[in-house]
């Protein structure tokens, strides 16, 4: 396509939001990523959205963030308060585990340099959350997954609307997942039923060697739903995703009341009820239920191995010590998403007839405007230090007015760049000398930032006469 881009509708939703977010993301590995190599492991509790309402008490100690401030050795689980001390009283006794919470008024962040922020845990355990969370928010845990961490997510029924606004934790579990700004194309491979199930006793499938059924903390038979949810599982959006428990009567993708899934580097459990983590007591005025303790159930086991697992001190699964789950690691790589997990110069990534994309709706049109311009697009990526194995690829297609066959007028470079934005490699430089029909696809070897978080970058820079394009779809970054 020749003539000038200013003539041709471009989106122009800025993107100042998301530059922002993933340059505070992009820090080197050691204080940008899970590192499950790590001998205690880390685990942040959520308290900042709202997981103490009405008779809720999901919290391990009131002393936030760190629970060893209410008592440094606890030998029982009422030497902390909170209805889930049982579970942290369990885990600080097992010597392993270094345990904190997010205290109420704080908000989750990925990259930062709060003392309670993702890059400094292994797992991040959601229990039962009562607000929604922000598109920050959301943004930092699915890149906090997707690097290596471990996600615990549990629900309650639909309808436990705990502080009455109006959000429950299967809607504000469903949002993190479906619109997230990093993959919202269902990318644990299950969604979370809109039900309240009374009560029942689901049960283990058979499977001596899964880490969270047959772990270190004991064997899982059963556990317990007293007002409860399920999952329904969607193995073709994510093959990794395998339920653990169902309940009676059902199997297969329908009917999970616990499951497990992999994202990225990283892992994820879901529970779908609340009451199984729930040891009686905590906080005056709230009405508990132990289930913890529950003579029918092994909710401890369950609870137990899971972060375990999570955590990556499990014996299979993705993000684990010393291995590297196969994945695909950038997020919106087709930007079929629009303008989500990129940085980009407003109106790049667009759905313009101007420059059809490969596939899909969408491209990222850079430059093509026939005046002095420059255009970037870029993401940070963390490469597990695990892979030896890291491929960047991309689909290119040039477009140009200039008439030269031996003059670079106007030019893309590829880079990779650390976290303060240095360059650390440029990978090829493109220019209207590369203009030909349809696109081409490019690919380069990043096994040597194995371990690192780099930012993915493409800058355009155009010359002030003759337009040149550099249209870029189906980017991917294949670790194994």
């Amino acid at each position: 396509m020749l003539g000038s881009r200013r003539s041709r509708r471009r989106l122009t939703t800025a993107l100042a939001g998301f530059g922002l977010l993933l340059t505070g993301a992009a820090v080197q590995v050691g204080s940008g990523t899970a590192a499950h190599a790590a001998t205690t492991h880390r685990i942040l509790f959520d308290n900042a959205h709202a997981e103490t309402a009405g008779n809720a008490d999901w919290i391990i100690s009131t002393s936030q963030p760190d629970p060893l401030g209410e008592d440094s050795s606890p030998s029982a689980e009422t030497d902390w308060t909170g209805a889930l001390s049982s579970w942290g009283v369990a885990l600080q006794k097992s010597g392993g585990y270094s345990l904190k919470t997010l205290p109420s008024g704080s908000s989750l962040s990925y990259g930062g340099s709060s003392s309670t922020d993702l890059s400094n845990f292994d797992t991040l355990v959601l229990p039962e959350p009562n607000t929604l969370f922000t598109s920050a928010e959301k943004t930092a845990i699915m890149n906090f997954v997707k690097n290596g961490g471990g996600l615990f997510m549990i629900s309650d029924h639909t309808g436990a609307d705990r502080n009455n606004d109006g959000q429950d934790a299967v809607e504000i579990l469903n949002d993190l997942m479906t619109n997230n700004g990093v993959d919202s194309t269902d990318p644990f491979g299950f969604s979370i039923d809109s039900l309240n199930i009374t009560s029942g006793y689901p049960a283990a499938i058979s499977d001596s060697t899964d880490p969270v059924l047959h772990g270190s903390f004991g064997t899982v038979t059963k556990s317990l739903i007293a007002n409860g949810t399920t999952a329904t599982l969607k193995p073709a959006d994510n093959p990794s995703v395998k339920g653990l428990l169902y309940r009676s009567g059902y199997s297969g993708n329908t009917g999970a009341f616990f499951l497990t899934s992999t994202f990225g580097s990283g892992r994820v459990a879901f529970w779908g009820d609340s009451s199984p983590i729930d040891d009686g007591t905590g906080q005056s005025g709230n009405t508990l239920y132990d289930g913890w303790n529950d003579s029918g159930a092994t909710n401890a086991a369950l609870a137990l191995n899971a972060t375990a697992w999570l955590a990556g001190s499990g014996t299979s699964g993705g993000g684990g010590t010393g291995g590297c789950t196969a994945a695909q690691l950038l997020g919106n790589s087709g930007f079929e998403s629009g303008n989500s997990t990129w940085s980009a110069t407003s109106g790049v990534i667009t759905d313009s007839a101007g420059e059809p994309a490969r596939s899909g709706s969408y491209d990222a049109w850079l430059d093509g405007n026939g005046t002095a311009t420059t255009d970037t697009l870029s993401q940070s990526v963390t490469i597990p230090s695990a892979c030896t194995s890291a491929k960047l690829s991309f689909f290119l297609h040039v477009d140009t007015a200039e008439t030269t066959t031996s003059t670079a007028y106007d030019t893309l470079k590829v880079q990779v760049l650390n976290g303060s934005g240095t360059v650390l490699a440029t990978l090829a430089t493109y220019s209207n000398l590369n203009a030909g029909s349809g696109y081409t696809q490019r690919s380069f070897d990043l096994s040597g930032y194995a371990g690192q978080t780099v930012t993915l970058k493409f800058t355009g820079t155009e010359g002030s006469k003759y337009q040149t394009s550099f249209v870029v779809d189906d980017t991917a970054l294949n670790v194994s």
